[in-house]
């Protein structure tokens, strides 16, 4: 077999963490060519930007995934890596199709995908949570440092320089796939030719969501996952440019940021979790990272001075224990062979927020006018840059009204959440649909519960 040594979650981890290294060398310099592309209504085409990127990946990510489960893994990574990376170098080149090409690049941008399914192929029931939570926690340490040493090159040698390194970094992770990586498809669970048929019914975005309205804890399970997931993942396609152009916020500071919300929240899904799962229970946990996703947003939406962004953060870092908490409640109270259906569930529905949150979030501060007069001002030496410069054209009293509007959708999250039941026996009415459900993994291993995290860690810029 093509590749060197036999198929490992090692060969994965690589491969995404050169990919979410060379998009974060780019954080910094794509808040500054979004705003000069789009000067006058720069939040509303992120969100455009994002919300059809983040569609586009929910519409084919079961296709992809099936695919893959037919004609092996590895021409789909390095598929899904090329189109992924393919709008770096056409930053400098073109910002324009840089945009255009960021937004098509969602049909194939959903890495996760196939490297979830590539680690089921390779590990045993037992092993998967704990590879899952590998390639998980590779993903958040290329965010953590990524963004900060592109900050740095930007600053003393410019950003061409960082578009080249990026460059050269996803070339390095398409070279790393032709090259080293083995296929992890089993030859028997591939046919004889490429002619085999693919059913719509693998193919469905939509099948997770058709079983919702089955069982009436699913539904309410379900509901709390949308209101809560739907300003999260809008919150992510535009937060670090709020940071940047409106809170005054330094490329480096941008940069700090990220990176201390990533160990924290690396921390506090897995210390405080636990200790939390253990003491206060499984239901009790989940309404408490509720809790603290209202007070974030409350105060991201209120908030009009760097230091209340820094403090929000922590907070954040706190509310994200939410959805590994329900993730473990249904991974708990799901019957054995109801696992995969229910886990798809919520994944389909985090997955259609990807699209949603983003386009809403530019929406809502297009119709507030929620936009700059002028360029940024230089940065003072401190890195602080001058927060006076970059105040609203109206000086309104919610300084971030789209945080506002997440948090009453959590608020509204958390009263849902409320009648769940701690201890119950899920019961979903399901055929052989169950076999292609989840986050595509491949028919012939039942879903991991620690799959369910894929939703996290869908293909983005920043």
């Amino acid at each position: 077999p093509q590749g060197i040594g036999s198929p490992s979650v090692y060969h994965a981890v690589i491969v995404i963490f050169l990919e979410f290294f060379a998009w974060g060398l780019l954080t910094a310099p794509t808040l500054v060519v979004l705003h000069e592309t789009f000067p006058k209504h720069t939040f509303l085409m992120n969100g455009l930007i994002q919300g059809v990127k983040g569609l586009l990946s929910f519409l084919s990510a079961p296709l992809i995934g099936a695919l893959s489960d037919v004609w092996g893994r590895k021409s789909f990574l390095l598929l899904t890596v090329f189109f992924t990376c393919a709008p770096i170098p056409l930053m400098k080149i073109s910002p324009w199709w840089y945009f255009a090409v960021i937004s098509v690049s969602g049909v194939f941008a959903v890495t996760f995908s196939v490297v979830f399914a590539y680690v089921a192929d390779i590990t045993q029931e037992h092993e998967r949570s704990m590879a899952y939570g590998l390639v998980s926690a590779t993903f958040a340490a290329s965010l953590v440092t990524s963004p900060a040493i592109g900050a740095y090159l930007g600053r003393v040698y410019g950003d061409s320089l960082v578009v080249v390194l990026a460059t050269a970094i996803a070339l390095l992770d398409i070279c790393f796939i032709l090259v080293a990586v083995p296929e992890s498809l089993p030859e028997k669970m591939r046919p004889a030719s490429w002619g085999a048929p693919i059913s719509w019914e693998q193919a469905d975005p939509f099948a997770s969501l058709k079983k919702v309205g089955q069982d009436s804890i699913v539904l309410l399970i379900c509901i709390t996952v949308f209101l809560s997931y739907l300003p999260e993942a809008g919150q992510y396609s535009s937060f670090f440019l709020y940071l940047r152009q409106i809170m005054g916020f330094s490329s480096e500071s941008v940069a700090a940021f990220i990176a201390v919300l990533g160990i924290l929240s690396i921390i506090a899904q897995t210390i405080v979790l636990s200790l939390l799962m253990r003491s206060i229970g499984n239901k009790n946990t989940i309404l408490l990272g509720l809790g603290f996703q209202i007070l974030q947003l409350a105060w991201y939406g209120f908030g009009s001075e760097p230091w209340m962004m820094w403090a929000a953060g922590a907070v954040a870092a706190m509310s994200s224990i939410t959805f590994p908490a329900v993730s473990a409640l249904v991974s708990r109270t799901a019957d054995a062979d109801q696992q995969g259906v229910v886990q798809g569930m919520i994944t389909g529905i985090r997955g259609l927020c990807n699209g949603l949150g983003p386009a809403l979030y530019g929406f809502i501060f297009y119709i507030f006018h929620v936009e700059l007069n002028e360029l940024p001002m230089p940065e003072s030496p401190s890195g602080g840059g001058v927060v006076a410069q970059y105040h609203l054209q109206q000086n309104s009293i919610i300084p971030g009204p789209p945080f506002l509007f997440g948090a009453c959708s959590v608020l509204l999250a958390l009263l849902v959440a409320l009648f769940i039941p701690e201890h119950t026996n899920l019961n979903v009415r399901s055929s052989n649909w169950k076999k292609h459900c989840g986050s595509h993994g491949h028919p012939h291993s039942p879903q991991a519960p620690g799959e369910a995290k894929e939703p996290l860690l869908q293909d983005t810029n920043v």
